[in-house]
């Protein structure tokens, strides 16, 4: 293997990540979590599915890409009630990943992407990338891969309500790794709706609410397994990884200009916040 083929940033010699410094390669920060998805499917789902799209990612474009070891956990108290979950505080989650990003900053990389597959971890890691981008020389972007298959999955979904453990996860799980999914014991969500926020509003709803789990429900799922397919899965697999190819060819061209500071008089730089 070289920097040239290898697109798992951890797989690399110290000698050949100077290689891809050089390349200019964009690296990418896998984020999930360690939670309850239901009686149907493991509680990897976040970590495994993100994981895995950034892995073919950077499979199908190893010139452009390291994909970092992901971050296995996330926010998660509302999920506590339900055995196995594991929850993070924002803080520790902020500074750990942005822990991360700077060292990779250090060393010379420029461009970072965080790619995520856990709603709650949404505000944080978009809080990561802008505290990269302010406190380092690089670039630092972040997003969550469900929205780049949206289009796609709402063209083969047979469910309203997308947001857990639902007919999407499901879905790309039965596609990637159908062995370890309990298909019979898949539900159906029974979660609080109003018109404007749920019991845990996310993509469908305007208002952000987020309530623990356990008040709720009993089978931890919100939205409809039952009607999950491989064949949906592999239409938002494809759809997520080949449009991460495409947001790293956009985000390796990316400019990185010089500041310009519009002051008339001295600033007191020493500040530091």
């Amino acid at each position: 293997m070289s920097a040239s083929t290898e697109y798992r940033y951890n797989r690399l010699t110290w000698a050949e990540m100077n290689d891809a410094i050089a390349m200019e390669k964009v690296v990418i920060l896998p984020t999930g979590s360690t939670e309850q998805h239901g009686r149907h499917l493991p509680i990897d789902v976040d970590l495994f599915l993100a994981e895995s799209v950034c892995l073919e990612a950077g499979r199908r474009n190893p010139d452009k890409i390291l994909v970092l070891p992901p971050i296995a956990y996330g926010l998660n108290m509302h999920h506590i009630d339900f055995p196995g979950t594991i929850h993070i505080e924002p803080d520790v989650f902020i500074a750990y990943c942005l822990n991360i990003t700077k060292s990779v900053a250090y060393h010379g990389f420029k461009k970072i992407l965080l790619i995520n597959g856990h709603g709650s971890n949404t505000p944080l890691i978009d809080l990561v990338a802008r505290k990269t981008v302010l406190e380092t020389d690089s670039l630092c972007a972040a997003f969550t891969y469900i929205s780049l298959a949206m289009d796609e999955f709402n063209a083969v979904k047979e469910s309203e309500v997308m947001a857990h453990a639902d007919e999407f996860e499901t879905s790309l799980y039965l596609a990637l790794a159908p062995e370890r999914v309990q298909m019979d014991k898949a539900g159906k969500g029974d979660d609080v709706m109003g018109k404007y926020m749920s019991s845990d509003s996310m993509y469908t709803y305007p208002v952000r609410f987020n309530d623990y789990w356990g008040r709720w429900t009993n089978l931890g799922v919100h939205g409809d397994a039952t009607v999950a397919t491989a064949e949906k899965g592999r239409v938002i697999f494809e759809a997520a990884v080949t449009k991460i190819g495409e947001i790293v060819e956009e985000w390796q061209q990316w400019p990185i200009a010089e500041r310009s500071d519009q002051h008339t008089l001295p600033v007191q730089s020493k500040i530091r916040w």
